[in-house]
């Protein structure tokens, strides 16, 4: 896979979309006192990163186990994140994972899936799959997009006041046009790949 350090983190960073669960974040934590929220937001954070570590390392065996090839990893990584995109650029009333529990969050929905969702678990099992020779990086990756994600939603509150409802739609929508190239970028090598094992 020739993708550079600097691609990786960005796409990371657009599958965890730190602005668009923003809301959610600020939903799901309207009933924690004030002064757990910040706690609250980097135990689901750290739970998200060990999840995501898992898959990263565990991602080249995941595959071998359930007899997965690229192709069908790719197409399906890139119906994924072609459904996320969607959902961001046409948000529905529930958000882009659903309704809310009421309660103190414990992993769903903001450790899994709204940090550590399938978006983000496909691209990294992709990475360790195509280069695990690079894994350092990845990991690297993972943990430059991870701490920039937890920057944001730990300051999700006063962002939200700041910009406003409009302008953080806007910010999701504009993300979501971003996510849909990649996933349709995603969607077509895992064609051609599904199409050159047939020829071969």
């Amino acid at each position: 896979m020739d993708i550079s350090f600097g691609s990786v983190v960005v796409i990371l960073l657009l599958v965890i979309d730190p602005f668009g669960n923003i809301p959610l974040f600020v939903a799901a934590l309207r009933e924690v006192a004030p002064e757990r929220r910040m706690r609250v937001v980097a135990r689901e954070w750290a739970i998200a990163l060990g999840a995501l570590l898992v898959f990263l390392f565990a991602g080249e065996g995941m595959l071998r186990l359930f007899g997965l090839s690229d192709a069908s990893l790719r197409i399906a990584g890139g119906v994924i994140l072609f459904l996320i995109a969607l959902r961001m650029i046409f948000p529905s009333g529930d958000g882009i994972f659903g309704a809310v529990p009421s309660g103190e969050p414990l992993i769903f929905p903001l450790a899994v899936p709204a940090i550590a969702g399938p978006g983000a678990m496909a691209t990294v099992i992709l990475l360790a799959s195509h280069a695990p020779q690079r894994i350092a990086e990845w990991v690297a990756a993972l943990a430059v997009a991870m701490v920039l994600a937890l920057v944001v939603l730990l300051f999700a509150e006063r962002i939200a006041r700041q910009l406003g409802e409009r302008a953080l739609g806007a910010v999701e929508r504009l993300l979501g046009l971003i996510l849909t190239a990649f996933a349709i970028e995603m969607l077509l090598r895992g064609i051609a790949i599904f199409v050159a094992e047939l020829r071969g």
